[in-house]
């Protein structure tokens, strides 16, 4: 591949699951990966790991619980002169309880992390991809966010997705040019969140979203997406 048009693809929440297949995945298929989480050493552990295969790959410490986390990777990443053309946010939590009786702490760390932490990193990297006209940017949602399929599931999770799903649409709606995003839903996948019970293994939950990040240029904007076909918000 020329080295002109090598991507670098950031995954949030990469150092394990679904995220680190995806930096697996993409870092293969020739991007370079700036692998994220907010332990320092499991990020470089897991970047070692694709480092081993032949990868290229950056660790980074963000939690995206924090807007100065953010930043603050987003600076050194710039100083670095690293740009980031994929953006996906894949970080998550899936906390349980009732909505009724729900700590608010538990709703709090919910919306910070899978609505929050995806806002503060649009807001940090999608602004040099519209100067450089091509970004990529994959949400990682689920249907228990969509209005359409009765947003099941522990309410704090379906509440914050759903407000990550509201995210992409805004934010596809403020891009132009060669800049996509979109959401995808991975289904219920065998990881930690998702427990050895689960239906779907890591390769099937990261396929829909390693094609998002790929997209041509007339690829969609905007949509929401499982099994690389459109779904209901």
């Amino acid at each position: 591949m020329n080295t002109s048009t090598i991507r670098t693809a950031l995954v949030t929440g990469a150092n394990r699951g679904i995220g680190f297949e995806v930096s697996r995945r993409l870092g293969r298929m020739g991007h370079r990966i700036v692998l994220t989480g907010r332990d320092a050493h499991a990020a470089a552990e897991a970047s070692d790991r694709l480092a081993r295969d032949g990868i290229s790959v950056l660790p980074e410490t963000m939690d995206v619980s924090s807007r100065e986390s953010v930043r603050e990777c987003a600076q050194r990443l710039e100083k670095d002169k690293v740009r980031v053309d994929v953006l996906v946010n894949n970080a998550g939590i899936f906390p349980p309880g009732k909505l009724l009786d729900m700590a608010d702490a538990v709703i709090r760390e919910a919306m910070e992390i899978n609505f929050f932490g995806a806002l503060w990193t649009a807001q940090a990297f999608v602004p040099g991809m519209l100067r450089r006209n091509f970004g990529r940017v994959v949400n990682i949602s689920s249907g228990y966010g969509s209005f359409a399929e009765g947003l099941e599931g522990p309410p704090a999770y379906s509440l914050s997705k759903a407000a990550l799903n509201a995210l992409t649409v805004r934010t596809a709606a403020e891009v132009s040019g060669n800049v996509k995003v979109n959401a995808a839903c991975p289904g219920w996948v065998r990881t930690r969140m998702g427990g050895a019970g689960a239906p779907r293994t890591v390769e099937q939950g990261a396929d829909t979203i390693v094609w998002l990040a790929t997209l041509p240029a007339k690829g969609p904007n905007g949509g929401f997406f499982r099994d690389r076909k459109r779904i209901s918000w």
